[in-house]
């Protein structure tokens, strides 16, 4: 038990901190940026409390608000994403998720991308439709999920390819 949580517990600081000195600071083709701190939501374990990964995800969106001064639109789209994981993981891994059986280093490659895809897109879009605020800038918003959700989901793929246990 205190295996996992301190395991948990480097990774939310990891990500964080990753986020806020490296990947902020890529700004590719003017403002493109990769989101992958939400890893700590999507990694999460499905067979923990859903109060504590919503008030985890609040306090990560909240951390990187904190160093980026955006106002809480981080922590509104992390909060947002993990209220809604649940769905997206019955849609994405159907029985096994049904069961709470969930092991991300073992389940095939299309469905850990179709789960990366869906919570990626819907973080980025709430989080750049709170950050324009605008309705006539809808094609920006949509614009800007979809180029910086290709960037997050290549970075998170690469990230977790390069630092999961290969189980045998």
């Amino acid at each position: 038990m205190n295996n996992v949580i301190s395991i948990h517990s480097i990774r939310f600081f990891v990500l964080v901190l990753v986020q806020v000195l490296i990947f902020n600071h890529i700004n590719f083709l003017g403002n493109i940026n990769p989101y992958p701190y939400i890893l700590f939501i999507a990694l999460f374990p499905v067979k923990n409390n859903r109060t504590a990964i919503i008030g985890l995800s609040f306090f990560l969106g909240l951390s990187v608000d904190f160093f980026l001064d955006t106002g809480g639109i981080h922590a509104a789209a992390c909060l947002f994403i993990a209220y809604v994981r649940p769905i997206i993981l019955k849609f994405c891994f159907g029985t096994i998720y049904e069961h709470q059986t969930i092991k991300f280093e073992t389940v095939e490659f299309g469905s850990k991308l179709t789960y990366f895809t869906l919570l990626t897109v819907i973080h980025h879009f709430v989080l750049f439709s709170l950050e324009i605020f605008n309705i006539s800038k809808i094609i920006l918003v949509l614009q800007k999920t979809l180029f910086s959700g290709i960037f997050t989901i290549l970075m998170c793929l690469l990230i977790t390819i390069i630092f999961t246990r290969k189980t045998k």
